[in-house]
């Protein structure tokens, strides 16, 4: 059967390469946002080797690879000792075997255009409350056409998802400043700062919004959800006093804030839906798994799940068991990276001293003893699981 007609729930890093595969393979789809204009959300992220490969199969891969920043490394200090506790090289000197450090407005743009140049349609102020006889109904009350099959890539607070969202207690600031000259920053590190697991300051390179533009950092500050009015209502001088104490080479970049309104706070989930295909709706990205993007893995997994969907639907006429191998290739990954997001996590987000104290005195030492580190660069890599093997097998299977 096919081609199908597709109506896709939300812009972002799934819905927009999803929308570029399926039209590309001659689907109509619709794509539907409830901005005005498509817009990316958020600071920066970190592309991973495997995600990297889906977007060579968009075409978009070298257009990035210009604007990215390569990182080499992840690298952190515990105060008061400035005890490295966090050291994970990437495996191999090429850069095709680094994470990439992007601005996420370029990959968001990458997409948008690869997505247009494949003759996806573009919904805009169409905010989706729920679903209805394969239609999307959005908050006004109107309806969408009919659809063969739905997809919902609205993120981890999607009104469509099926399934427990866990919020987590910490979430963090973020902000796009400009490189500083001064600092002595690693420019191809992640670099981060810690007091136990309740403070983390972190500084990492995402190079250039477009070619025109000054490279780029992206900083961010973990920051309980619940400590967040407080946060906005007290002086943010004060909070610079507090960021400095703990790493002072901050200071070219705390310069470049000059009011709250400079920072977004992002609320993190942990959470999977039961049920990511649903008769025919089926959910990709955060609105499938969520986590803490401790892992840096957020855009590495969407772009997964957009190249197996696609898959599964080219290689299988019947629409039905076409879900159900998407599902399939994609279930040992991110169950993979579920679990480890689920123990890392609160290693460096939480209120346990306790598992402070693992990671610094049980943890990192251990971490420096082959084989460890070989294992830590695949997991950074997104390479647990093979998931680039296991899509490629799951389709020629189907």
């Amino acid at each position: 059967m096919g081609p199908y007609q597709i109506g896709i729930a939300g812009a972002g890093v799934a819905g927009l390469a999803l929308a570029a595969f399926l039209a590309r393979a001659g689907h109509r789809v619709v794509v539907f946002d409830k901005l005005q204009a498509p817009q990316p959300l958020g600071s920066g992220l970190i592309l991973q080797p495997v995600g990297r490969q889906v977007l060579a199969k968009l075409g978009v891969a070298a257009e990035i690879e210009d604007l990215g920043a390569p990182i080499a490394h992840l690298f952190g200090k515990a105060a008061p000792r400035d005890r490295v506790v966090l050291d994970v090289r990437y495996r191999g000197s090429s850069r095709a075997r680094m994470g990439l450090g992007v601005h996420r407005g370029a990959l968001f743009n990458a997409l948008l255009q690869a997505a247009r140049r494949s003759g996806a349609a573009f919904e805009a102020q169409a905010e989706i409350a729920e679903t209805d006889d394969r239609r999307f109904v959005f908050v006004d009350g109107r309806r969408s056409p009919g659809f063969d099959l739905l997809v919902d890539a609205l993120g981890v607070r999607s009104p469509l998802a099926d399934g427990r969202r866990r919020a987590l207690p910490y979430g963090a600031l973020w902000a796009s400043l400009d490189w500083p000259a001064s600092g002595g920053f690693d420019d191809r590190a992640l670099e981060q700062r810690y007091v136990a697991a309740r403070k983390m300051v972190g500084v990492m390179p995402i190079g250039r919004l477009d070619s025109s533009l000054q490279a780029q950092a992206a900083f961010f500050w973990s920051l309980k959800s619940d400590d967040f009015p407080a946060w906005r209502a007290a002086p943010l001088e004060a909070w610079k006093a507090e960021v400095l104490t703990l790493w002072p080479q901050t200071q070219p970049l705390l310069e470049k804030i000059g009011s709250h309104d400079d920072l977004v706070y992002a609320r993190y989930a942990h959470g999977a839906s039961l049920r990511p295909v649903r008769g025919r709706l089926a959910s990709i990205g955060d609105s499938w798994h969520c986590a803490s993007p401790q892992l840096g893995q957020g855009a590495n997994l969407a772009l997964l799940d957009a190249w197996a969907f696609a898959e599964a639907l080219r290689r299988q006429p019947n629409l039905e068991v076409a879900l159900n191998e998407y599902v399939r290739m994609r279930a040992l990954h991110l169950w993979i990276y579920q679990s480890v997001s689920v123990l890392f996590t609160p290693l460096y987000q939480s209120d346990a001293n306790a598992l402070a104290a693992i990671r610094d005195h049980v943890a990192a030492p251990l971490a420096r003893i082959w084989p460890a580190p070989l294992v830590l660069a695949g997991l950074v890599a997104g390479a647990w699981g093979d998931p680039l093997s296991a899509i490629v097998k799951g389709s020629r299977h189907a």
